[in-house]
Order: C-alpha cells, then structure tokens, then sequence
C-alpha cells in the first residue's frame, strides 16, 4: 500500500537525491531484520500498527508484517521503497505494508498511534520527539544511531546527526521507562548507540 497522507518529496531533493543514488548502486538487499528490530518484535506489545523511520529496503518491515502487524515504511528514498515493496509482494506481505516516501522532518503520526515505532540509522532530536509521542501506550520506542565518539574517525560528520551523552534517553517523556540504553563498540563500525523504551507501566519487559 502506498501512504497518501503526506506532502511530496520534491525529485530534486538533496538526501531522496544522495539516498537513490546509494540505493541504486548497492547490491541487492539481504532483508535481513535489525538485532534491535527482532528484540523489540518479540517482546509484549499492545495491538496495533509497527513504524520504522528512515527505514531503507527493511528487514524489520517484513518481519513486523511477517507477525501480522501493519507496519508504515517511511523513507525519503523512492528507490529503497520501491525494493521493499517489491519484496513485501514477493513474500505475500504487501497487503499489511504502507509505503511513505517523506521527508522525516515533516512526516508526523497521530499521537499514541503505533503499537512499536523503531529507527536503526537515523537521527535528529525533533524527529526523535515526534517518534516517541507517536508511540502507544505499553508500546515500545526502539532506536539506533551514531554517537558523539562516531566523529573521532569521521570529523566531517555533523554533530547533529550524533548523539549527545545521555540522548536519547534523556529526551524522554516522564510516561516512559527505560528498558535499556547502551553503547555499541563492534570492530570496524562507528560507535552507536541502542535504545529501548515503553510508554507507560503494566506490560513486562
């Protein structure tokens, strides 16, 4: 399904341009799901819809749909959701997928709409913000991306795309528990860290 709800990316757009042009030119998608995308699947979840930000050709899409849950793609790449949806076709799942080509910045879902809202290589604190309001009650919010320590080895990396110590925990609503928040260090990876965090109490972790 494609999602209609939100405005244009324009074609000419500075990151659907650079996102296309990686995707087009990498090879094809393994579809394998993110460590933290199958944690946070498995765990106790309300009913309802998944979201995964900046979510590229997805393993973590298919693997929601996969345990029947309607899950929205959102990505500013055409070319990356163009592969995951050829993919969801592929594997009977495109009748619980939404694909969103947006612009982060100014895509936002109702509040307490999502059942589990992830992103594992995206950040900005806005977004963040917006994501985590958009979670349900007793829903989870999943998060990965770059630290601060990333610019050590890439100095041309702007520090808004890392996070600060404490981020993004620290940018929390009081309604949310901390399941875990740690770093990763794995050889030959920049510095990132995970999040995993439940709105509201009554649900085991």
């Amino acid at each position: 399904m494609r999602d209609p709800g939100h405005d244009p990316v324009p074609d000419d757009h500075p990151d659907r341009v650079r996102w296309n042009v990686r995707y087009a030119g990498d090879r094809t998608p393994s579809f394998i799901p993110h460590p933290l995308a199958v944690r946070a699947l498995a765990m106790d979840l309300p009913a309802g819809p998944v979201a995964d930000l900046a979510c590229g050709p997805s393993g973590d899409v298919l693997l929601a749909a996969a345990n029947g849950r309607p899950v929205t793609a959102v990505d500013i790449s055409d070319v990356a959701l163009r592969m995951l949806g050829d993919e969801a076709r592929r594997r009977g799942l495109s009748h619980l997928t939404t694909l969103a080509l947006a612009d982060l910045s100014s895509w936002h879902a109702g509040p307490r709409s999502y059942a589990l809202v992830m992103c594992t290589g995206f950040w900005d604190r806005a977004v963040f913000v917006a994501a985590a309001e958009a979670v349900a009650d007793g829903g989870l919010l999943a998060w990965e991306a770059l630290t601060a320590d990333a610019r050590s080895s890439r100095p041309s990396l702007p520090s808004y795309w890392c996070l600060d110590p404490g981020e993004p925990a620290s940018l929390l609503a009081a309604d949310f528990t901390v399941i875990d928040q740690h770093d990763l260090q794995d050889r030959g990876r920049a510095p990132r860290r995970q999040l995993l965090a439940r709105r509201g109490a009554g649900r085991a972790g």
